[in-house]
């Protein structure tokens, strides 16, 4: 054991180890508070239909050959999320059909971009590192750092100051209408945040697996709390403990980051549903 820590401390004298586990655990919280609200809203498959739309997107910077992706897999994403939300409210296109429409239309459009302007001789492996995430956690540059910073503080700030309107928006939008709240700027506005979480949370699991990040920690929260501000709070530390081990054992054991992460996540989501019987969750 004492061999361990050991390791562990050499490896957190690397500033590219601390840049991962501060990002990490931002990300991570980042993704736990909107996570209960889209749970609770029915509304998860929209995380991972905006994480193939910021595939797609990645797929085009990649061609584009930009020397940085962010902005444009940023953007591309935001708009995805409002034409989601958008389209969701037509009658005739529901929310669920809309989502899977433009997340499959993009995977499928960065997939064929990959393939007919490759940017490497390895194209598989760029599509699985994307997909399922890599190193890039890893590697973060100080000016990465620091715009995930700015992103995962804001989100955070835009949630604590708008709480009591999300909490109204979650649990009953025509309640919510009927008291003078604007139920469309803030469905666009919880849009426009996953849209910001997608992209962030991309460096730390890739694609596919973002989803895992938003729902297991609500989810987990869920099986031992009732009241939303105690699943939010819950939701938040399960999430931020899960991102932090899981950078860790991947780091000392030479596991894939974003793997790792949600399976530690899986694991407490199994110690929570033990826990709930005890606590009187659901």
């Amino acid at each position: 054991m004492s061999a361990v820590f050991a390791k562990l401390a050499l490896y957190l004298t690397y500033p590219f180890v601390r840049y991962a586990l501060i990002v990490g655990v931002l990300i991570a919280l980042c993704s736990s508070l909107l996570g209960v609200t889209l749970v609770l809203k029915r509304f998860s498959f929209i995380g991972d239909g905006l994480s193939h739309v910021a595939f797609g997107a990645m797929a085009a910077a990649s061609v584009l050959g930009l020397t940085s992706e962010m902005p444009l897999v940023l953007t591309v994403t935001v708009i995805c999320a409002v034409l989601i939300l958008r389209v969701g409210q037509n009658a005739k296109i529901k929310g669920d059909a809309s989502i899977a429409m433009i997340s499959v239309g993009a995977l499928a459009l960065g997939y064929m971009l990959m393939n007919i302007f490759p940017t490497s001789g390895n194209v598989s492996g760029d599509v699985c590192t994307t997909l399922f995430g890599s190193t890039s956690i890893l590697t973060l540059t100080p000016k990465k750092v620091r715009l995930c910073v700015v992103l995962s503080l804001t989100v955070t700030a835009v949630f604590i100051l708008f709480y009591n309107r999300i909490f109204a928006v979650t649990f009953d939008e025509g309640f919510a209408t009927a008291s003078g709240t604007n139920v469309k700027m803030y469905n666009l506005m919880i849009a426009v945040i996953i849209a910001v979480i997608i992209v962030l949370a991309m460096n730390l699991v890739g694609s596919l697996l973002i989803s895992a990040l938003v729902i297991f920690p609500a989810v987990s929260a869920m099986r031992m709390f009732r009241s939303f501000k105690s699943v939010t709070i819950c939701s938040a530390v399960i999430s931020v403990v899960c991102a932090f081990l899981g950078i860790i054992v991947s780091i000392i054991e030479g596991t894939p980051v974003g793997s790792t992460i949600v399976m530690v996540n899986v694991a407490a989501f199994a110690a929570s549903c033990i826990a709930g019987r005890y606590l009187g969750g659901v």
